[in-house]
């Protein structure tokens, strides 16, 4: 049976935030030390950064980079990474059970950023800590001068501010495993008086309030009601995390679970609507889905190391997930997912970028290279910016057991409309090909293939590694025509494409 997909013009969901590509980096295991911080690195630049790491981020292209955490934020004091880097204190980090040397902190990561060619999104402490120390690390950060905190900025070498507008009330608040962790009231009382000591600060800030861990927690989605609540007139962004994975190696199944995050984000933008008319407000808020990942293939190796140590270990290989092809597939569903529901998902995080559940991976002292997951993110950052389109799709489902019925074959498109490209992102989660059929409409009288990159591989299982990096890799499609404003083709069984046509 085809597939059949109409993509118009004028059928627009929304503008995409570019911050839908964004990422995130937390004090975790190898994600800053041996990962993008590694002094004594071939590649390391004047500011101990690997610029084989720096290259690939900027490969790319993330717009906006979460730090430093993540569960690692709520009990972080953001004193400790400031000054002199051989009198910043050794800590404790009670999230990681790690050792955590402060030698990276906000000055060191403002200027990894810059090289990376990314924004800052800062996470303040409202765990362990609250709102003085959130109103001091924004004073610190984003005053130009004349106080205390910018002052003292000044002091440790950072004339210029910061100028951070993206910040993070607390992580995961609604987690028990959270230091810190509150109620909805208690957390939602202490979000809004942060807030609005910041945005006394300024008003131009954007704030994002934590919203559940996950779509399974039990106070779900009750928490987002009674924390919107709280917070509606001072936040412009709430916070979901959710992660995926196959554990029961049931391939169906798992590409199909991003039926579940849709769900959720439906679910969650219910409620903002329904707290923006119980308060006959005519302002908007967003989702943040500020952490986002496959998570599940390095569960044993943690385990073992965060059960197994006696003492508090520095950067230990935690949360280094080897993906393989089948987590390419599952990637890029998430990522057409976010692009669908782009009129309301404006911020998204991949968590994380290096090393820990990243796109990136380094050895010690050696090589970088792209995970198999890199790919369908690179795709989606460089060619995925512009108008969402609202497709109308026909064509044959299977039955997942967890969700019910889900299309064989996943699409989002994308208008670049300043460029002149329609970008499709398809997504082959069925054993079998699948022909397919995309009409244009509205764009014009002809279309030109510009490019079609496709990702299959024989063994759903195979994965890069340091020493085969490109085990699984793109390559150029074969098999679609393009006559007028017309694509066919074929979309062979498990298979991930990016076609661009230039209009």
């Amino acid at each position: 049976m085809t597939v059949t997909v109409t993509a118009h013009a004028r059928y627009v969901i929304s503008d995409i935030d570019p911050r839908l590509y964004g990422s995130f980096i937390e004090h975790l295991g190898r994600a800053v030390y041996t990962g993008i911080y590694e002094p004594q690195h071939d590649s390391a630049d004047e500011n101990g950064m690997r610029r084989d790491v720096i290259d690939l981020v900027r490969e790319l292209d993330v717009p906006v980079v979460r730090y430093p955490g993540g569960n690692f934020v709520s009990a972080y004091n953001w004193e400790d990474g400031i000054g002199p880097k051989d009198q910043r204190p050794v800590r404790l980090d009670l999230a990681w059970h790690t050792s955590e040397s402060n030698e990276v902190g906000l000055h060191e990561f403002a200027d990894w950023c810059k090289a990376a060619g990314t924004e800052l999104m800062l996470a303040v402490n409202l765990g362990s800590r609250g709102l003085d120390e959130a109103r001091n690390f924004l004073e610190y950060a984003n005053h130009k001068g004349g106080s205390y905190w910018s002052d003292l900025r000044i002091a440790n070498g950072r004339k210029e501010p910061f100028d951070v507008k993206l910040w993070c009330l607390g992580n995961e608040m609604d987690g028990p495993w959270q230091i810190g962790h509150k109620t909805a009231e208690e957390y939602g009382r202490l979000a809004h008086e942060t807030a609005k000591a910041m945005r006394a600060f300024d008003k131009s800030l954007e704030l994002v309030v934590c919203g559940s861990s996950n779509a399974k927690m039990p106070t779900y989605p009750a928490w987002e009601a009674t924390v919107l609540d709280l917070t509606y007139n001072e936040v412009d962004y709430i916070s979901l995390h959710m992660y995926f994975d196959n554990k029961a190696n049931n391939t169906a199944d798992y590409l199909a679970q991003n039926k579940k995050l849709d769900d959720y984000i439906v679910s969650v933008a219910g409620v903002i609507d329904f707290i923006k008319a119980k308060k006959r407000s005519s302002k908007r808020v967003y989702i943040s889905f500020d952490e986002w990942n496959v998570w599940y293939h390095s569960n044993e190796q943690d385990r073992k190391i965060l059960e197994g140590n006696d003492g508090w270990p520095f950067a230990p290989p935690l949360l280094e997930d080897i993906y393989n092809f089948e987590d390419v597939l599952q990637v890029g569903l998430i990522i057409n997912t976010f692009i669908r529901r782009s009129d309301v998902v404006r911020i998204a995080c991949l968590a994380q970028l290096v090393n820990v559940i990243a796109p990136i991976m380094t050895e010690p002292g050696g090589k970088a290279w792209r995970q198999t997951i890199f790919y369908p993110f690179l795709f989606a950052s460089r060619h995925g910016r512009g108008k969402a389109l609202d497709l109308k799709v026909s064509g044959p489902t299977y039955h997942a057991p967890s969700v019910g019925e889900v299309d064989c074959l996943d699409v989002a498109a994308v208008h670049d409309e300043a460029q002149g490209f329609v970008t499709f992102f398809v997504v082959n989660r069925s054993e079998t090909s699948h022909p397919i059929e995309i009409s244009l409409e509205g764009f014009g009288d002809a279309a030109t293939l510009s490019d079609h990159q496709v990702m299959t591989h024989a063994d759903l299982k195979a994965v890069n590694t340091a020493a085969r990096p490109d085990a699984v890799v793109p390559a150029q499609g074969r098999g679609v025509t393009v006559t007028g404003t017309r694509l066919t083709g074929a979309i062979s069984a498990y298979s991930y494409h990016m076609i661009r046509l230039k209009i």
